[in-house]
């Protein structure tokens, strides 16, 4: 194994060559709270106050870890998406009857954001979050939402208002716009690095969301290309010195993953999609092999997703080194970075390892990420 790279002052960019997801394992007590929240016990200062308190101790330990990049680990979050899609105008949370968590997660499903009518951004949306959390960190304060084909994969055709939307050219020109509103709050307020969580493009390699995609009156072939579409839509105009991620998985809740299938099928239309990086997801087979890397735009990156956050086994510095030179066969290494292949907690649960576990496997995507790219 052989990898050599002369560093640039590219490296101060976001995606940085050491970063991560973004949710972070709640504390215990945090969850607690939470909790007391829900039956009433506490009321929302009470609880806010507790998040600033969580929140401030995770940013620290992200800090003395050697992180650039800084999240509030979506502490004040239930679902990783439907915080965010909620608050936008003519959106409503319905059941979910769609395919079903693995193991031990089908008790649970998250609801689905349904269209009831027009789609707009009328007041800013996560921007005190994002506040806060650049209140606490002379480093790089990374803000998460979902992207906007969030409004539609869960439920295609079937989960939009025919009423408000019997066309959905007009459907994805109002999401392009709220979207395009919500960014700018977020710009406005000193965002320098927001990221697209998006797992339709890794979902739509699987053939049963596929299946499912059918099911919804939608064509899945063509999905890729719609959702890069208003990817691109949403982004037209972004703001000078706002750096954009995306971020692809197959699920994450409690451990659990719902599609598998390599990138092939959606990597060309995933690509063509006007953000910095891409964070993907290559922690096992089910995500297939680096070999639709070749695709990566010049000056693009790939933020592999190597370490896990499934278990709490701590990945080995030499199997890591040695991913990134399988990948370096497909992309320049001056064009990776290293990461979780996701969150370490998507949703208010968590993953099945300990926050300790949680903290070594980032210290171990900065560790190496030194001793691979240097300082």
């Amino acid at each position: 194994m052989i990898l050599r790279y002369a560093r640039g002052a590219a490296d101060d960019d976001a995606p940085f060559r050491a970063d991560h997801v973004g949710s972070l394992l709640r504390p215990a007590w945090l969850a607690e709270e939470r909790a007391r929240w829900r039956r009433g016990e506490i009321d929302a200062p009470t609880l806010r106050a507790a998040e600033d308190r969580a929140i401030g101790e995770a940013v620290r330990r992200q800090e003395a870890i050697g992180l650039q990049s800084i999240t509030d680990g979506e502490f004040r979050r239930d679902w990783w998406h439907l915080d965010f899609l909620s608050q936008l105008d003519g959106v409503t949370l319905k059941e979910n009857p769609g395919p079903k968590f693995g193991v031990d997660a089908a008790s649970e499903q998250p609801p689905i954001a349904t269209v009831t009518g027009r789609i707009s951004c009328s007041r800013p949306i996560v921007v005190d979050h994002f506040s806060f959390l650049n209140e606490q960190t002379t480093r790089t304060a990374k803000m998460t939402i979902p992207s906007p084909s969030m409004l539609h994969l869960r439920g295609g055709r079937a989960a939009i208002s025919r009423e408000a939307y019997p066309d959905l050219d007009a459907f994805w020109s109002d999401v392009a716009q709220a979207y395009r509103t919500a960014i700018r709050h977020l710009a406005d307020a000193g965002c320098r690095y927001l990221q697209l969580d998006d797992i339709t493009f890794a979902y739509l390699c699987d053939p049963k969301i596929q299946a499912t995609c059918r099911a919804n009156g939608d064509d899945p072939a063509a999905l890729p290309r719609t959702y890069a579409n208003a990817i691109n839509a949403a982004l037209e105009g972004r703001p000078d010195g706002l750096h954009v991620t995306m971020h692809t998985c197959r699920g994450n809740f409690r451990s659990a993953w719902v599609a598998e299938g390599g990138y092939d099928p959606v990597v060309e239309a995933m690509f063509s999609t006007n953000v910095d990086g891409w964070f993907m997801e290559f922690d096992s087979a089910r995500a297939g092999g680096f070999e639709p890397l070749k695709a990566l735009p010049a000056g693009k990156r790939v933020v592999l997703g190597l370490v896990t956050t499934k278990t709490g086994t701590l990945e080995s510095k030499d199997a890591l080194k040695r991913r990134i030179d399988e990948a370096s066969r497909f992309v320049p290494l001056e064009n990776l970075c290293l990461s979780p292949q996701c969150g370490f907690s998507s949703t208010h649960h968590g993953n099945a390892l300990s926050q300790e576990e949680q903290w070594r496997k980032l210290e171990r995507v900065v560790e190496v990420a030194r001793e691979v790219w240097g300082d």
